[in-house]
């Protein structure tokens, strides 16, 4: 039986000095198999998500959907007060005049929105999480400044300490640390 106070093994860690040394090792992780891996780096390097097989962020179509609530919220909403409501005859003008709602329908759409990216990426993120495992690594503060990480993590279902180990080490990188999720 699994002691549940012991730290679990989370990942194997490879700590690269360039950009183009960490997209190779995610490329042949994918070529042999690994499916569950993340790569962390100080910019963005072209061809990295394709090779962790990453797939596009549903966040643009959440926003879109909330700026399209956005849009439909602020413009029924003034239909109703103005129509429905509260109908007001200024000087026989009908009660729904669209030109005039247009400027609190553009700001609701603005504020759904931003409130949906905000919102959406804290959720898409996991967030908030305020320790990751992944801090754990030795030298994990220079991935903020000149060096890349790849962590093939235990979930994978091809993992195996050693053998991801010896992977990841046949990857020529810095160094290759286990780490827990303690």
């Amino acid at each position: 039986m699994e002691n549940p106070l012991e730290p679990k093994t989370y990942g194997v860690v490879a700590e690269f000095a360039d950009a183009d040394s960490v997209l190779a090792a995610a490329h042949k992780a994918a070529e042999a198999g690994y499916t569950v891996m993340d790569a962390y780096s100080p910019v963005p390097v072209h061809g990295l998500d394709a090779a962790l097989g990453r797939k596009p962020s549903k966040l643009p179509w959440m926003v879109f959907a909330g700026g399209v609530t956005g849009c439909l919220v602020g413009f029924g909403m003034q239909v109703w007060m103005a129509h429905v409501d509260y109908p007001w005859n200024v000087g026989g003008r009908p009660t729904i005049s669209w030109p005039a709602f247009i400027p609190v329908t553009f700001e609701l759409t603005i504020l759904f929105s931003a409130l949906t990216t905000v919102i959406g990426m804290f959720a898409l993120n996991g967030l908030p999480r305020p320790h990751h495992p992944i801090f754990n690594t030795p030298n994990f503060d220079r991935s903020a400044i000149d060096h890349y990480f790849l962590c093939i993590e235990s979930a994978d279902p091809r993992f195996n300490e050693a053998d991801v180990t010896a992977f990841l080490q046949e990857q020529g990188p810095e160094a290759v640390n286990t780490i827990t999720d303690a």
